[in-house]
C-alpha cells in the first residue's frame, strides 16, 4: 500500500443515505448516528422552515440569494434544485474537516445529490431506505398526518419518480427494505460498520 492509499484509509468514512418522504430515513440516519458514534452533516435549503425545526440543527435555512452566493463561491459538495422547487445542498467544509479528522460522516441527501457525491468522493458508502411496497408508502404519508389529500398525492408521486430514479442511477451501493423500522435500523447500522472496518482496515491490515 502506498502513503496516498493509506492516508485516504485514514480518513473518516463518508456515508450517505437517501429515501423518499414516509420511508422512515431520517429515523434510520439519526439511529446510525447514535449507535456508530457518526457527526451528522446538516444540509442547507430554501425551503420554509416548520415550527417544529431548529436551524443550524435541522437544516441551515437561506434564502435564495444566500444560497446562490455559496454555489458562486464553490462552497457546497452537492447541491440541487428538487423537483423544480426549492433548493437543497451540503456545505463542504464541515464535511472535508470531519473527515480529515477521521470520522464517520452521514448524509441525508436526495439521488441527485448522491450522484454528486459519488462522483467527488468514489469511496463513499451509499444505501437508499425502500418502502416495502407502493401502497405502504402511500399509508405511511397519510398516517404522518402533516398533509392535505392534494399534497399527500404529490408528495407519493415525487416518491415513486424519486424511487426509479434511484434504481436506474447505478450509485447506490445497497438498497435496503423497511418493513420493520427496528429491523431496517440494525440492517443499516450492519451495513455501516461492516463498511468503516473495512476502509479502515485497509490502511492497517493484520500482520
Amino acid at each position: 500500500m502506498n502513503a496516498a492509499q493509506e492516508k485516504d484509509s485514514d480518513r473518516g468514512l463518508l456515508v450517505v443515505i437517501s429515501g423518499p418522504s414516509g420511508v422512515g430515513k431520517t429515523t434510520i440516519v439519526h439511529a446510525v448516528e447514535k449507535q456508530l458514534g457518526g457527526a451528522f452533516s446538516v444540509s442547507a435549503t430554501t425551503r420554509p422552515k416548520t415550527s417544529a425545526e431548529i436551524h443550524g440543527r435541522d437544516y441551515l435555512f437561506l434564502d435564495e440569494d444566500e444560497f446562490q452566493a455559496m454555489i458562486d463561491r464553490g462552497e457546497f459538495l452537492e447541491y440541487a434544485q428538487v423537483f423544480g422547487k426549492h433548493w437543497y445542498g451540503t456545505p463542504r467544509e464541515p464535511v472535508e474537516r470531519l473527515l480529515d479528522e477521521g470520522q464517520l460522516v452521514i448524509l441525508d441527501i436526495d439521488v441527485q445529490g448522491a450522484q454528486q457525491v459519488k462522483k467527488s468522493m468514489p469511496t463513499a458508502f451509499s444505501v437508499f431506505i425502500l418502502p416495502p411496497s407502493e401502497e405502504e408508502l402511500l399509508r405511511r404519508l397519510r398516517a404522518r398526518g402533516r398533509d392535505d389529500e392534494q399534497a399527500i398525492q404529490r408528495r407519493f408521486a415525487e416518491a415513486k419518480q424519486e424511487i426509479h430514479f434511484a434504481r436506474t442511477s447505478a450509485c447506490y451501493d445497497t438498497f435496503v427494505v423497511n418493513d420493520q423500522l427496528n429491523d431496517a435500523i440494525e440492517k443499516v447500522v450492519q451495513l455501516v460498520a461492516d463498511r468503516r472496518a473495512a476502509h479502515h482496515g485497509a490502511a492497517h491490515p493484520r500482520q
